[in-house]
């Protein structure tokens, strides 16, 4: 089995968590949505994207003599993910959101943990454990997106213009993740294989928090009056 098979199947239960949050399971399931809670998920993906060239710059800093062939990769990630945070406050502005105030303001302290994770694995750790966030984000937006896209625009009535990174993303991701199993499946050494297993499994659990940390879409009491 090639690795990049094995980095599924052995982060397949913490993937399977991340969709059983509720708000995923809500949003795809039941078309629980509410422009509070798309607003919301908007403001905490800001906050990590905005990281996502500093991070793969980080990476490839931190590459071992043996990890120096992934500098090109690295670069056209780079060029790549340039201005996907941009994106996200087009989205805020379409949907009436004050993305000034997103841009000055913070994470919630769940996306704000994923971050430092992220950072922490680059400067710490494996650099190589970064390939878990990526594996976790595009693959997560690759499945999920383009459908939760539909099922929040339906409801709520909002403009093409507000669903830029979801759908762009999407899209996007389906050509990164062909990409990205090629390049899983050049990494031979057990301990990078392993610091990208365990990291993927990490960033399951911390992207679920934020997540969890969104709030919810309110829903009719079951027996109240119309």
């Amino acid at each position: 089995m090639n690795f990049y098979a094995q980095l599924v199947l052995k982060t397949a239960a913490a993937r399977n968590s991340l969709i059983a949050t509720p708000i995923i399971e809500g949003v795809l399931q039941r078309a629980e949505v509410s422009l509070a809670s798309y607003l919301a998920f908007l403001t905490e993906a800001y906050h990590h994207v905005k990281h996502t060239v500093p991070l793969l710059r980080a990476t490839k800093a931190a590459l071992r003599p043996h990890q120096k062939w992934l500098e090109q990769p690295l670069d056209e990630y780079i060029e790549e993910e340039a201005g996907h945070d941009e994106w996200i406050l087009n989205d805020i502005r379409a949907c009436g959101g004050d993305a000034a105030q997103v841009r000055s303001g913070q994470p919630s302290p769940a996306t704000a943990a994923m971050v430092h994770h992220a950072y922490k694995i680059t400067t710490e750790g494996n650099p190589l454990g970064f390939f878990g966030m990526v594996h976790v984000l595009e693959g997560t937006s690759v499945a999920l997106a383009l459908q939760a896209a539909d099922a929040i625009q339906r409801p709520l009535a909002l403009p093409d213009q507000a669903f830029s990174y979801l759908r762009s993303h999407g899209q996007l991701d389906q050509e990164h993740t062909a990409h990205f199993a090629l390049l899983m499946d050049q990494i031979g050494a057990p301990d990078d294989q392993q610091a990208i297993v365990q990291a993927a499994r990490d960033f399951y659990q911390l992207y679920a928090a934020i997540f969890r940390s969104l709030p919810m879409p309110a829903t009719p009491r079951v027996g109240a009056s119309a």
